[in-house]
């Protein structure tokens, strides 16, 4: 079996959607421990100025630590709005942005409780519009790295590898280029959010992962 260990994530990175297309089955942690400036709860896009970062704001939970399942979405600084406006600003000029705007407004308007259904939901819906088939299977309980190596030990583990500040060694993600909105200000901009992707190849971003 290839499969993959993958932490939640907020429209996450391409080589986050490239270890979930190549897997035959993917396991999303939801047991973890949630890790404050990760992608669990942010994405990075191309605006004019730059990459930006979009970030769900979380309540706050008891204790020093809590569960990745556990975690509360706020509606502090009416983030739903602000992200889709930045959306519209980043990728309106972009080829597809129209095509898929219906498809990700209910994003910004309907409101989760739960972080990772929030995230689960937005992963089927970009597996859908990406045109890949993975099996998605959520964790029961938490496994550690150790642990899992021995468990199972041709899972591969991704869940703190794939990180926007901290990135571990990916051999098998070699970023490549293609047309992005503002290269010519920026150059090109490599693993930003799959939103990145999809807006600027459309159905073509498939063959990209």
């Amino acid at each position: 079996m290839n499969g993959v260990m993958l932490s939640s994530t907020y429209f996450g990175p391409i080589q986050w959607y490239e270890k979930l297309n190549r897997a035959d089955v993917c396991f999303l942690e939801s047991h973890d421990h949630y890790i404050k400036q990760t992608y669990r709860n942010r994405c990075r896009i191309a605006m004019t100025q730059g990459v930006q970062t979009l970030s769900v704001p979380i309540e706050q939970y008891n204790g020093l630590k809590c569960p990745m399942k556990d975690i509360r979405i706020s509606d502090h600084g009416n983030w739903r709005h602000v992200h889709w406006n930045a959306l519209q600003s980043a990728y309106g000029e972009s080829p597809f942005f129209e095509y898929y705007a219906d498809d990700l407004l209910p994003f910004f308007t309907k409101k989760w409780t739960y972080l990772f259904d929030f995230n689960l939901a937005i992963t089927i819906k970009m597996c859908e519009l990406l045109d890949i088939q993975p099996t998605i299977k959520q964790t029961t309980s938490y496994v550690s790295a150790e642990n899992l190596t021995l468990l199972m030990p041709n899972l591969l583990d991704m869940r703190d590898a794939i990180h926007p500040k901290h990135p571990m060694t990916d051999k098998q993600f070699m970023p490549r280029k293609y047309y992005q909105v503002y290269q010519d200000k920026h150059g090109f901009l490599p693993n930003l959010s799959i939103l990145d992707l999809l807006m600027n190849l459309g159905n073509e971003a498939v063959l990209y992962l």
